[in-house]
């Protein structure tokens, strides 16, 4: 295998991130964390990735509301052995993975993205765009619109 490429995840990967995934999401809305860092925070898990041997699992979540993660961050570091044993009650794997806590930031680069596209000056040359677009039809005798 050549260096820098990354093989896609496996049927298995991605069926074990999904369960995982529904199993954090059921613990997080059931229990009560008395961690100050998750105190009286509600969590949403985006996505489980696990690694191709399933000994580590990369857990992304977001809070709701928004709000900034690393004390919500810190305070995951702080339970994920809870977590774990949660997990293997619930879960039937061989071995439960170690988890590994990300914030999830891809509805800031959404928003981000959307910010930029509203901006006046690209709106300006997105409307440029579609006035060139509309000057290079032809109109073909039968009212058709060509190429």
């Amino acid at each position: 295998m050549a260096r820098g490429r990354t093989r896609p995840p496996s049927q298995r990967q991605l069926r074990v991130g999904e369960t995982l995934r529904h199993m954090l999401a059921e613990i997080f809305e059931r229990e009560t964390f008395q961690d100050p860092g998750l105190f009286d925070v509600t969590l949403t898990v985006t996505q489980v990735d696990s690694s191709p041997d399933l000994k580590h699992a990369t857990v992304y979540v977001i809070r709701l509301g928004g709000g900034d993660m690393s004390d919500v961050l810190a305070g995951l570091g702080r339970v994920k052995s809870f977590l774990r044993r949660q997990l293997a009650k619930r879960v039937r794997l061989r071995q439960v993975p170690d988890l590994h806590f990300a914030a999830d930031t891809t509805f800031d680069q959404a928003k981000h993205i959307d910010t930029l596209l509203h901006r006046p000056d690209v709106a300006r040359d997105l409307m440029s765009d579609d006035n060139a677009d509309e000057k290079t039809s032809v109109d073909t005798p039968d009212g058709d619109s060509g190429p």
